[in-house]
């Protein structure tokens, strides 16, 4: 274990602090403001889940924290703090360092993340050569060993394999084990369970809950679905249009959602109770064009409750209960919203 990674393994506590973060992109048509002014904390173990639809803002914030952005184009600020290290202002070659060894990800699509032209053995053996200065020998044995951990049969017959000869479900195991290597102390998974089958989305998320729960290895899980952070978070943030409208513990949440987008969220998913061919409540509108975000409230277009004051006024995060934050004039259980709730029932 190098100096770097020393300095970084706080046994218990917050490991993770980000303070008013932004990543901005600059393009043709104007600034892109995809991630605009976050702040939260992680502690060593914790799990956070970061919700959201398409294009809110979720993985730009997952590769702003470990600092994987392009180096062109880009406007960025505010603190990432590791383990007491500012990673802002780390050079590249300390990033580097901590890459795979502290923080690691699982990328959205673990066909596009492989290289089709190495086999699985070699890539999955090069992380702990290069940060654990593992022998060949040394590092094809932890390699099989991994790849048993993750659930993948015949785990010798898959290291000389290429990741087009193996199934989606296994290229997903594949990935994880990769990131879970070096033993990190943060693992970001990017939409896990993304064009996986129900079956083996839950076996992925358990093999994930596992892996955590025996490393005390804090998580990040991004995904669109409430229901898929619902069993394997301890907090959840609620991204839209690159801001946090709502943060709470995932009991608050689910128990006292605040913002309507939350809601809106929430009443999107199936319901087992619900009659074959029911159709599927969807949100109303698009997201916001991030180059010229609404006024006031960015999700005020689409908001039901949305009054005039919503439109001209932006709402600053508020606490409702202790740890409990969001953004919204006219929240859940307010009086605006059980106006507009009884007049929706009357119309239905």
């Amino acid at each position: 274990m190098n100096d770097v990674q020393t300095r970084l393994r706080p046994e218990s506590g917050e490991l993770l602090r980000i303070d008013d973060l932004y990543t901005h992109f600059s393009t043709a048509l104007g600034v892109v403001r995809a991630v605009d002014h976050v702040s939260f904390s992680l502690d060593r173990g914790e799990r956070l889940g970061i919700v959201g639809e398409s294009g809110c803002g979720k993985t730009i914030l997952s590769r702003s924290i470990m600092g994987l952005l392009p180096r062109r184009n880009v406007l960025r600020g505010g603190s990432v703090t590791f383990g007491g290290a500012e990673l802002t202002t780390m050079s590249l070659k300390e990033r580097r360092r901590i890459w795979g060894a502290e923080m690691a990800m699982i990328f959205q699509d673990p066909m596009t993340s492989l290289n089709p032209v190495i086999r699985i053995g070699k890539q999955l053996a090069e992380p702990l050569r290069v940060h654990l200065g593992m022998t060949k020998s040394d590092a094809r044995a932890t390699v099989l060993k991994l790849l048993q951990d993750v659930g993948i049969p015949e785990p010798e017959k898959r290291l000389d394999q290429y990741a087009h000869e193996l199934s989606g479900g296994m290229r997903q195991r594949v990935m994880i084990a990769m990131a879970l290597a070096c033993g990190p102390s943060v693992l970001f998974a990017d939409e896990p369970t993304t064009a996986l089958d129900v079956t083996v989305q839950a076996q992925i998320l358990e093999l994930i809950e596992r892996q955590r729960s025996e490393r005390n290895m804090a998580t990040i899980l991004v995904t669109h679905d409430l229901g898929v952070v619902a069993g394997h978070t301890d907090k959840i943030i609620v991204m839209y249009a690159g801001k946090i409208v709502e943060m709470a513990s995932t009991t608050s949440l689910f128990g006292a959602m605040k913002m309507p987008y939350t809601e809106a969220l929430f009443q999107s998913i199936p319901k087992l109770e619900q009659p074959a061919h029911t159709r599927l409540v969807t949100i109303g509108g698009r997201p916001p064009n991030l180059i010229h975000p609404p006024t006031g409230c960015r999700f005020s277009p689409r908001c039901p409750y949305a009054t005039d004051k919503c439109t001209t006024e932006e709402p600053p995060l508020v606490e409702a209960s202790p740890g409990h934050w969001f953004a919204c004039h006219h929240p859940v259980g307010s009086d605006r919203w059980h106006e507009v709730s009884v007049r929706r029932r009357e119309v239905a």
